[in-house]
């Protein structure tokens, strides 16, 4: 009896595919809120240019430093203040 390897990665490959969160190219995820309730977004990188969007990755780096909790950028601010920071940009 043979056994079919391809089949079976496959099929695992799909499986771990299905869990991982994908990023589109450009783009960067960083999470938001306050320390009990974070919310994870998906940032498009010409943000990173932004002098509003700087300043609160500044005000970031001198809270945590080069050590995110969550193993990813995190930013202090509202989500509040963040969608609406976000959603007057224009890069």
């Amino acid at each position: 009896m043979a056994i079919r390897f391809p089949a079976v990665l496959s099929n695992a490959k799909q499986i771990i595919t299905k869990h991982q969160q994908v990023v589109p190219k450009g783009h960067i995820p960083v999470y938001v809120g306050e320390q009990a309730d974070k919310r994870r977004c998906v940032v498009p990188l010409s943000y990173l240019a932004h002098p509003a969007f700087l300043n609160l990755l500044q005000r970031t780096e001198e809270e945590f430093g080069f050590n995110h909790p969550t193993g990813a950028l995190t930013i202090l601010c509202t989500q509040e203040t963040f969608f609406s920071l976000t959603s007057g940009l224009k890069c």
